[in-house]
């Protein structure tokens, strides 16, 4: 069932620009312990893509030009693949902020159980999907136990001093609404989300991200099969707010895949929608430094409207 066909289509979305470009987004592949039922990558136990040894070796030729200010890992479970630390040893050398997405049970599989020191020490800012601090919840949209064992990542990262305002290490939490519905506020959500962790758990977080979840992939394909994609959809563009398109992460970020090519977002990315730098049908990372892609236009469809509903959202949360 093809969720993203209808979002290929001509859109009224308004056309963006492209500012300072501040933020490479690397994917390093598709391969997850986990299978997510809010997941727009399509990420998996199954999944065979990873980045290679050669396109890890031109990242960090590119990020030696010193124009990058924070390189943002994703996947999948980033850490799976075999050449993670060495690009965050590398970028972390240059003085590059690094962000590891991490889903938190990867911390307690077999082979990472020094995972979580590595991030510590090398002072990753770690952002960690927790999609509500409710044990039901979680169990449903991530799979039986998660809950539990993403419970026991957040203890050992606070142990290592993630969360505490005095240590310098950052842990954000995300959270992605259950349904077809918008994030609630994030202030709010934070303030519930802290008391409870504390309370039940004794953890300590900085800050927590709220996510619209994107009509594409997976949670696309559940949206089509339950008849919600276009109530779905009406809803994003119901919800319209202009006044976040300034801070859309698409103007100052741009994503690369598993093979090394550029694309506008990490949306665009799974649809296939490949940046149009300077025109050309694809740019490889190894291309970029070449290109002066400040003021370039940017590949919208009708997917964006999850980025600009309600409070906007992001990879860093609400935008408004």
């Amino acid at each position: 069932m093809h969720a993203t066909l209808p979002l290929l289509e001509a859109t009224d979305f308004p056309p963006l620009q492209r500012a300072l470009l501040e933020t490479l987004q690397v994917n390093l592949g598709y391969l997850c312990n986990q299978s997510c039922l809010h997941c727009h990558v399509n990420a998996g136990p199954t999944r065979k893509e990873l980045m290679h040894r050669d396109t890890i070796n031109e990242i960090l030729s590119y990020l030696a030009q010193g124009n990058i200010k924070t390189l943002d890992l994703t996947g999948g479970a980033p850490e799976m693949n075999p050449h993670f630390r060495d690009l965050v040893r590398g970028a972390r050398t240059l003085g590059i902020k690094v962000i590891d997405r991490c889903n938190l049970t990867i911390l307690s599989e077999e082979g990472y159980d020094d995972l979580a020191a590595f991030l510590a020490e090398q002072q990753v800012e770690i952002v960690a999907s927790l999609p509500c601090y409710l044990e039901d919840n979680v169990n449903t949209q991530r799979g039986k136990g998660v809950f539990h064992r993403s419970i026991e990542g957040l203890k050992k990262l606070n142990q290592l001093g993630y969360g505490s305002t005095s240590s310098g290490l950052t842990i954000n939490l995300v959270y992605n609404p259950q349904g077809a519905v918008l994030p609630p506020p994030q202030a709010a959500l934070e303030r519930a989300y802290k008391t409870h962790l504390k309370e039940h758990y004794e953890i300590q977080f900085n800050q927590l991200f709220t996510i619209t979840n994107m009509p594409i992939k997976r949670f696309g394909s559940m949206l089509i099969s339950k008849g919600l994609f276009e109530e779905y959809m009406t809803l994003l563009r119901d919800s319209y707010n202009s006044d976040t398109l300034d801070d859309v992460m698409c103007r100052s970020t741009v994503s690369v895949d598993w093979q090394g090519y550029i694309y506008d977002c990490d949306f665009n990315q799974m649809l296939d929608l490949p940046a149009p730098l300077d025109q050309k049908l694809r740019t490889h990372i190894s291309e970029l430094n070449m290109i002066d892609i400040e003021g370039q236009p940017i590949t919208v469809k009708a997917h964006c409207y999850g980025c600009t509903a309600g409070q906007g959202s992001s990879c860093g949360g609400a935008l408004d």
